[in-house]
């Protein structure tokens, strides 16, 4: 018999995202179909723009845990991409971190957890890397360091291996401060600041994070337990944001601030609101996050120029048309 036809087959990854309807969930989705792996995508709704390939949906409340196991059966990684109300992390965050461990548990799978500055509380430092103390003087502060520590207790007590990768404010999707605030009124020709735009700001393009998911899940062996990786992203001010989007429309734009007075007026009748408002101190601290570990792990960090990451801001009528790629500089 001639052998030299029988090779080892590579062994199946699957990854379980849940939350795939999400920004980050869907992203990851299509990073990890792209890299060749299985995604079982969780939602409790309909995902919208699916990637073709070796996606499994799983329509299901992240609670309804037994349904959960049953249907995935073996999976290597789990990437928790659920964002739960943001006016009501108190309530939800416990349950659904509970949740998520006992699905790990379960099938013995790495957790991998979108992480966020938050946990460096109101007095942030410039630079932000893995070795920066936590300082929890706000609510949002301590509900992400408090569910950050159930993991890596977890990591001890349950062998749930875990990392969190953490990451800037968030370029791509719907629901960002990008297109609810800073471009909102880019069709008029305006851009809304946020607070003093000469601060410089952490920022995460989407595609690109969800790629550094997919690589440092491809080196989790490597990983203790519990780790933290920081993803540099974009460090860029309002007025290099501003900038980039007047190269791309190939006109000047008008600033204006953000009412922040009006919505804290506005904030007595919105849940949501009101949490935002508490996140104002974020423009008013300079701040970015250093790779250096993570490129040590992973090598090149995957990183798409900053023009290019905006472009889906643009306005879609006639007159705010982008200019082609090949009249504007792309250098990041």
């Amino acid at each position: 018999m001639n052998n030299l036809n029988f090779f080892p087959a590579k062994p199946e990854k699957t990854v379980l995202v849940l939350g795939a309807a999400g920004r980050l969930g869907l992203a990851a989705t299509k990073a990890f179909v792209h890299a060749g792996w299985t995604v079982w995508a969780q939602a409790r709704k309909p995902i919208q723009g699916l990637p073709r390939g070796r996606v499994k949906v799983l329509q299901a409340d992240v609670l309804e845990i037994d349904r959960i196991i049953e249907s995935c059966g073996k999976v290597d990684v789990i990437v928790h991409a659920i964002n739960p109300d943001y006016a009501r992390w108190d309530l939800l965050l416990p349950p659904i971190t509970a949740a998520v461990l006992h699905i790990a548990k379960a099938l013995n799978a790495h957790v991998m957890i979108p992480g966020n500055v938050y946990n460096f509380g109101q007095e942030l430092p410039e630079m932000l890397d893995e070795g920066t103390a936590f300082v929890a003087n706000t609510e949002k502060a301590s509900q992400r360091i408090q569910m950050e520590a159930s993991f890596s207790t977890a990591a001890d007590e349950l062998g749930v291996s875990t990392v969190v990768i953490r990451a800037g404010d968030f370029i791509g999707g719907r629901g960002t401060w990008l297109d609810m605030g800073i471009t909102k009124n880019l069709h008029k020709a305006v851009f809304t600041t946020m607070g003093p735009g000469h601060l410089p700001h952490a920022w995460a393009y989407l595609p690109d994070l969800a790629k550094v998911f997919v690589l440092v899940a491809e080196k989790r062996e490597v990983l203790p337990r519990f780790d933290v990786l920081h993803f540099p992203g974009y460090r860029a001010s309002q007025l290099e944001l501003q900038s980039a989007f007047e190269q791309l429309m190939g006109h000047p734009l008008k600033v204006k601030p953000m009412p922040w007075g009006l919505m804290k007026m506005i904030a007595w009748f919105s849940p949501m609101l009101k949490a935002v408002l508490k996140m104002r101190y974020l423009w008013e601290r300079p701040h970015q996050l250093s790779g250096d570990k993570l490129l040590r792990l992973i090598g090149p960090i995957p990183h798409t120029p900053l023009k290019l990451a905006l472009r889906e801001y643009l306005p879609k009528n006639k007159k705010s048309q982008p200019r082609a790629l090949a009249e504007i500089s792309i250098e990041s």
